[in-house]
């Protein structure tokens, strides 16, 4: 995916999406909805805006957060049927980090739907992205890249720490940015969990926005089976070869088990998005079998479940 900015920079006038009059779930009769999307530099905060754009909200990028107050009560007074509204915001804003908690606390106070939406990315990721538009880093200051990450990503953790979804964008294409940001704005009825089964290969490094990863690699790997080697889990042979295994049937139904007493205390703790990583050498095979055995199970157990394999195809 490519830095803010690759599918077009957002200006600040924002203006009314396409599909904002497609159907009454574009409307929040009950009061505004507000969406935050803020993050990293590099982690796609302008494309994200673009993509909010297409399902239906008012966008506004770079709105100054000392202006949101004010705006909000301009759009309650308004009598408009657009009542879902996106802003980006990032820390270029020098009142940011220190008006965030007020002015969020007070937006809540007045009865907006608010929900902040973190876009993360690792560190490789966001230097090749950088490098590729050759856009100056905003905390760079005249020190190196890497240096520059490290300082802002410090810098938001607080704001990371509060948001109501991390989304870690580095292996998402186009599409899979907007699927994931479909599922954060289509919500499904009041205390539903979503349940995000993500795949990745620990030679990559841990997904940003997991919740809970756990570690596939004491699995028997198809790798070292020559007629497997070149497939991935996707691959009806592979998956065959890797659920006949014990150690797989006895993992899975301890993982399910695990879940049976977590889920219903997460939801209780008011958590309505939950992201599990499952990881082996390369991405390739177990983990992969394994997140798509873990969805048709919960599924099958009437639970709402995304699944993604992030490096599949590396």
């Amino acid at each position: 995916m490519p830095a803010d900015g690759g599918w077009g920079h957002r200006s600040s006038a924002g203006r009314a999406a396409p599909e904002q009059r497609t159907g009454p779930q574009n409307h929040m009769t009950e009061g505004l909805r507000l969406a935050v999307v803020t993050g990293l530099s590099g982690s796609g905060k302008s494309s994200a805006i673009k993509v909010l754009e297409d399902l239906g909200f008012y966008c506004i990028d770079n709105l100054p957060v000392a202006l949101i107050p004010r705006f909000v009560e301009l759009r309650q007074s308004s009598g408009e049927e657009v009542r879902r509204v996106a802003l980006g915001l990032d820390a270029r804003d020098r009142h940011f980090l220190d008006e965030f908690p007020r002015v969020f606390e007070e937006l809540r106070g007045r009865g907006v739907a608010l929900e902040v939406l973190y876009l993360d990315a690792s560190d490789d990721v966001l230097v090749h992205r950088f490098s590729e538009t050759r856009r100056p880093h905003p905390a760079a200051g005249g020190g190196g890249l890497a240096d520059a990450i490290r300082r802002e990503r410090e810098k938001l953790q607080p704001l990371r720490e509060i948001a109501d979804r991390v989304l870690d964008t580095s292996a998402l294409t186009v599409h899979e940015l907007r699927s994931a940001l479909r599922d954060l704005v289509d919500h499904p009825e009041a205390g539903t969990m979503t349940i995000a089964l993500v795949s990745f290969g620990y030679k990559y490094g841990l997904p940003t926005d997991a919740d809970l990863a756990l570690d596939c690699r004491f699995l028997p790997n198809p790798f070292f089976v020559e007629e497997l080697r070149t497939k991935t889990g996707a691959d009806p042979a592979v998956a065959d070869w890797v659920l006949r295994r014990e150690e797989a049937a006895e993992f899975l139904r301890h993982v399910l088990d695990l879940l049976d007493f977590t889920l219903p205390r997460y939801q209780r703790e008011g958590k309505s998005y939950l992201t599990i990583a499952l990881g082996c050498t390369g991405g390739r095979h177990r983990s992969i079998v394994l997140v798509d055995e873990l969805s048709r199970r919960l599924a099958a157990r009437g639970h709402r479940v995304l699944a993604r394999h992030r490096d599949a195809e590396r």
